[in-house]
C-alpha cells in the first residue's frame, strides 16, 4: 500500500477507534468523572495537537528515512540475516513495544523527563483523550530515543506504520474509561493492557504509579515483575497529588508546566488541602 493511503486509512482507523471509545466510555462508565464536560475533552485535543505537530515536523523526517535505510542499506539487528516477512514482522513489532516498555520507566524515572511527561498524568480524570495528551516537547525529547528503535532494530517503513497505529489505537484502548465485564478484562490483561490496569499506573500514589509500565503487550511487566492488580478501582484516585485542582490545569499552564519550577510531585501542597493558597 502506498505511503498516503496507508496514512489515510491509518487516521480513520484512529478516528474511529477514539470515537467508538468516547461513545462507550460514557455509556460503561469505570469511574466517576472529575471534570465532566467537554472543556476538558478540547484541552487535551489542543494538547495533542500540538503534539502531533511536533511529530510531523521533527520525528517523521528523521525515523523515517531511518527505516527506508534500514530496508536498502541492510542495517539493523532483523536485516543482518534474511527472515521470512512475517518472523521478521513479528519480531520488530515485538521489540518496538518492548523498547517503549523501557522508555517509560525512563520517563518516570529521570527527573529531566518526568518533567515533560508529568503534563500527560496530572490530568484528574483518565479518558481516551488523555491517551493523546502529551506535551509537544515529550515528543521531541523522545526523538533520538524512536530514532535508536528503528535503526537499531532494523524496523521497515510498513512495520514501523503498522506499530505506529495499532499502538495508538491500544493506548487509546486502555486509557480509556471503559467499563469491560472483568472476566472479558482479565483474560484481555493476559496479553495487552487494559483499561483496569493503566488505571494503576495513572493513581496518584507514586508506588503504583511506577507499575504497570507496558503500553502494549503486557508480557514486559509480566517478565520484569512490574505487573499490579491488587487494587481495586473504587481505591484509585487519578492524577498527581501536587495538582489536585483543575483551575491550575489550564491550556496554558499545562503548555508552560514543563519549562516553569515545579513542586514535588507526590507532595499534596497545602492550598489543596485547604481550598487555598499557603
Amino acid at each position: 500500500m502506498r505511503p498516503d493511503r496507508f496514512a489515510a486509512s491509518s487516521g480513520a482507523v484512529v478516528c474511529g477507534a477514539f470515537a467508538a471509545l468516547l461513545l462507550a466510555e460514557r455509556c460503561r462508565p469505570l469511574r466517576r468523572r472529575v471534570e465532566p464536560g467537554l472543556a476538558r475533552e478540547a484541552r487535551n485535543l489542543a494538547v495533542a495537537a500540538a503534539s502531533a505537530l511536533a511529530i510531523r515536523l521533527v520525528e517523521r523526517p528523521l525515523v523515517e528515512p531511518l527505516a527506508h535505510a534500514a530496508v536498502h542499506r541492510r542495517r539493523g539487528l532483523l536485516q543482518r540475516r534474511p527472515l521470512p516477512a512475517p518472523l521478521e514482522a513479528a519480531l520488530a513489532l515485538a521489540l518496538l513495544d518492548f523498547t517503549l516498555y523501557l522508555w517509560h520507566i525512563l520517563t518516570h524515572r529521570v527527573p529531566f523527563l518526568w518533567r515533560f511527561h508529568l503534563v500527560h498524568h496530572v490530568d484528574l480524570d483518565l479518558t481516551a483523550s488523555t491517551a493523546l495528551r502529551f506535551h509537544f516537547a515529550e515528543m521531541m525529547v523522545s526523538v533520538p530515543w524512536r530514532a535508536a528503535q528503528v535503526a537499531l532494530i532494523g524496523v521497515r517503513p510498513q512495520v514501523l506504520r503498522l506499530w505506529q497505529t495499532a499502538t495508538l489505537v491500544e493506548i487509546m484502548f486502555h486509557h480509556s474509561n471503559l467499563h469491560l465485564p472483568l472476566r472479558l478484562e482479565r483474560r484481555l490483561g493476559r496479553l495487552i493492557v487494559t483499561p483496569r490496569m493503566h488505571g494503576i499506573h495513572h493513581a496518584n500514589v507514586r508506588e503504583q504509579t511506577h507499575a504497570n509500565w507496558s503500553s502494549g503487550l503486557t508480557v514486559w511487566d509480566w517478565l520484569f515483575g512490574t505487573l499490579r492488580l491488587d487494587v481495586p478501582q473504587e481505591a484509585i484516585t487519578i492524577g498527581v497529588p501536587a495538582y489536585r485542582r483543575a483551575e491550575a490545569l489550564t491550556l496554558p499552564r499545562l503548555l508552560a508546566m514543563p519549562f516553569r519550577r515545579q513542586p514535588p510531585s507526590w507532595q499534596e501542597r497545602s492550598e489543596d488541602r485547604t481550598g487555598g493558597r499557603s
